[in-house]
């Protein structure tokens, strides 16, 4: 099968490689289903484990890729109910390949309205969002939310969601084209920044959404009013300088940080329950899909990724 594999772990993605011909995955055994996948997407968990820098590291070569949808073609015993279904994957890696074998609860239905590459680029997003502003940011209706990077794929869920459950949504990215994304998925009001000297002149947030982090984490922490919420998602923009602690006494603000996917595997009540509320909103977080490219030039999108350069969803079409 055709598959993309990475032999070693450098910073330049140079262990990356297409295999026109990588051995198939085994038949499915009990509760195992096998997928045949027709797109998966691609998010920055996938970027850094390419260079060894994620808290989850395969054993090598490894398959990459955490989200994927596909049609169950086969299944183990107990799992026949799948047969034939358009599902959802979620998975640690695996997505870049033609077929997947992998416990039947690793998948579920396509929530209706979906398009295959939608479905595939659907979890990760949604369910951070979630995570991040419901759960632990007790998001509540007219508070206001400062996302930043929202022109990206999880920025632009955040948007939507924050502004679908009644928050004044301030959206914050380095490029008009962004910001326009942004506006599109419901915010209120746009910031643009210099990615190098971020500035937002505000001091009135009640929830900040960072993917981010880096340089703009100083800006977007000073935003806050009293009492708001910092939510760490991630560091796209490099490791944030170190800042004193006093700044939290100070003003009674709250750094959180959020991993969605862990809290699932914590807590698989929880992490269920998640998965059907971002599913019963799947029309109000559908994802915005800025690249699709096929499966034998998945580089161009990792590189577009690690250049900034991508706007909503990199979509890798097998």
């Amino acid at each position: 099968m055709r598959a993309i594999l990475c032999h070693e772990l450098t910073p330049d993605r140079s262990g990356l490689r297409f295999h026109p011909d990588w051995p198939e995955p085994p038949t499915p055994g009990p509760g195992e289903v096998q997928v045949a996948v027709s797109h998966a997407a691609l998010n920055y968990p996938d970027l850094l484990m390419l260079a060894g820098g994620y808290q989850f590291r395969p054993e090598l070569p490894f398959i990459p890729g955490t989200e994927a949808s596909g049609l169950v073609t086969a299944t183990g015993p107990g799992a026949e109910a799948w047969a034939g279904r358009s599902v959802i994957i979620g998975a640690r890696s695996g997505g870049f390949a033609e077929r997947m074998t992998l416990p039947a609860a690793q998948v579920r239905a396509v929530p209706v309205g979906l398009s295959p590459a939608e479905a595939a680029a659907f979890t990760v997003g949604a369910l951070t969002a979630w995570v991040g502003l419901m759960v632990r940011g007790r998001l509540q209706a007219g508070e206001r939310v400062l996302v930043t990077g929202a022109g990206g794929g999880m920025g632009l869920a955040a948007v939507a969601l924050a502004r679908a459950e009644g928050a004044r949504v301030v959206a914050v990215a380095s490029s008009s084209e962004r910001l326009s994304l942004a506006r599109d998925a419901g915010a209120h009001e746009t910031i643009l920044i210099d990615r190098g000297a971020p500035v937002i002149d505000r001091r009135d947030i009640d929830i900040v959404f960072d993917p981010v982090g880096g340089a703009v984490t100083m800006p977007a922490i000073r935003s806050l009013a009293r009492g708001g919420r910092y939510l760490i998602i991630g560091f796209v923009g490099g490791r944030p300088d170190p800042f004193a602690l006093n700044r939290a006494l100070i003003k009674e603000i709250e750094i959180i940080g959020v991993r969605a996917g862990e809290q699932g595997r914590q807590d698989p009540a929880a992490g269920r329950a998640h998965i059907a509320a971002i599913d019963a909103r799947a029309a109000v977080l559908r994802p915005v899909i800025g690249l699709e490219v096929p499966l034998e030039r998945a580089d161009a999108a990792f590189a577009a990724m690690a250049a900034g350069t991508l706007n909503g969803k990199a979509v890798i079409r097998i």
